[in-house]
């Protein structure tokens, strides 16, 4: 339902008795859904106003609209590019082995996907995996609120080529995650870096001049 953009960024959800009869489940599978977007930054929620899509407000967090109105696919990725690589740097420092493995559970996500919606939401869940493994809540929500500008901003792109296992991300974040399993700092802020050069060359190469 969040995909389909019914509920734009900062909207509130129905109450949780309507999203059950809306989506045919029981309120405790709700709530173990809405846990888990919950924890993955996907949505936020209030005790007694409801719960709310994107991140929670807070200092710049409050402005994501605004600052989603006001940059461009080249902004965010330099701004990834300048916190990302410190994320996986202390992730390597810092992940236990419960989180690395949920890490792994995200690639197997991706290497199972169908088609590029599906690919892009492990995707997103192992980038805010190791963000939260890097054990700094200041970082991850920045992490968080870069996140939820990159989810709002109109790339202008269309993912019209099949999704193939042979794609670069799917090396590059096995070997990001296998350096962070090592404790390796150094190597991971790297592979981060160069990755996230890869998804901007890719990125940019498809927004039309």
């Amino acid at each position: 339902m969040l995909d389909a953009g019914g509920y734009p960024l900062n909207s509130r959800l129905p109450p949780e008795r309507d999203l059950c009869e809306t989506i045919g489940v029981k309120r405790t599978v709700l709530r173990k859904a809405l846990a888990r977007l919950e924890a993955d930054g996907h949505i936020w929620r209030h005790v007694g106003k409801g719960t709310f899509v994107g991140s929670p407000p807070g200092g710049l967090m409050g402005d994501t609209s605004l600052i989603a109105n006001s940059t461009n696919p080249s902004e965010v990725m330099q701004a990834r590019l300048t916190v990302e690589p410190e994320l996986a740097r202390m992730a390597a420092l810092n992940a236990t082995a419960t989180e690395v493995a949920e890490m792994r559970r995200c690639i197997k996500g991706m290497r199972q996907a169908r088609e590029w919606r599906t690919y892009e939401m492990w995707d997103n869940r192992l980038h805010r995996e190791v963000a939260r493994a890097s054990g700094n809540v200041c970082l991850l929500a920045v992490f968080d609120m870069l996140n939820a500008v990159r989810r709002a901003v109109a790339w202008k792109r269309l993912r019209k080529h099949e999704l193939t296992h042979k794609h670069h991300s799917f090396s590059e974040h096995d070997a990001l995650v296998d350096v962070i399993e090592e404790r390796d700092t150094e190597a991971a802020a790297t592979l981060m870096r160069d990755h996230l050069r890869a998804v901007r060359r890719d990125l940019l190469a498809s927004i039309p001049d």
